[in-house]
């Protein structure tokens, strides 16, 4: 608990108004790659305490729409169309597809992680079931030039599951952002490109 106060992205973070220290996370990486312009549509998977809604509404400005869907509550924030649901569940999935009411997505991104049951092997196992999801998700409502940001771990599955968005994405690459705390096994793929059905 004292190293996450006195973590200069949490600091950082309460001093600028972001909902957690993710949001850095998400800025470096769009500094890199431009991932959100004007006008675009997101959709923000596993989006609750918010920091990422946050972000991708700033920098899309008044003619972006933001759509953020988690299990947990999230306040509300101006400009995101919020969805409280379970990511899993075809019902979410149905309400969420609703929501987009035919609109084709310019970016997906996931930042999702499982509820930890604290044994390794199941909580990789959910982890990389959520990117499956996700990927799914994002080759079914993304436009051809659109892109797909999801944080995986590393371990078990990852590799297979790198090998499958290279499948459906003609360029994946590894982001670590250095908000990413050092130790944590989390990294981001970001795939672009999408390869026809």
């Amino acid at each position: 608990m004292r190293e996450h106060l006195s973590d200069p992205y949490v600091l950082k973070a309460n001093a600028e108004g972001y909902r957690a220290r993710a949001a850095y996370k998400l800025m470096e990486i769009d500094d890199r790659d431009r991932l959100l312009k004007p006008g675009v549509v997101v959709v923000d998977l596993g989006a609750a305490p918010g920091s990422w809604s946050q972000v991708a509404v700033q920098r899309c400005g008044g003619s972006g729409k933001v759509f953020a869907l988690d299990l947990l509550p999230m306040e509300p924030l101006a400009g995101v169309s919020f969805l409280q649901g379970d990511f899993t569940e075809e019902s979410v999935l149905a309400a969420l597809e609703a929501q987009l009411d035919g609109r084709e997505v310019d970016l997906v991104f996931s930042d999702m992680a499982p509820n930890l049951s604290g044994v390794a092997a199941v909580d990789q196992a959910r982890s990389i079931h959520l990117c499956e999801l996700a990927l799914d998700f994002a080759r079914s409502h993304l436009k051809p030039a659109g892109r797909f940001l999801v944080k995986v771990f590393q371990g078990e599955g990852f590799i297979a599951f790198r090998q499958e968005m290279e499948g459906v994405f003609s360029s994946v690459q590894v982001r670590k952002p250095k908000a990413s705390r050092d130790r944590s096994a989390e990294v981001y793929l970001l795939g672009s490109g999408l390869r026809p059905r």
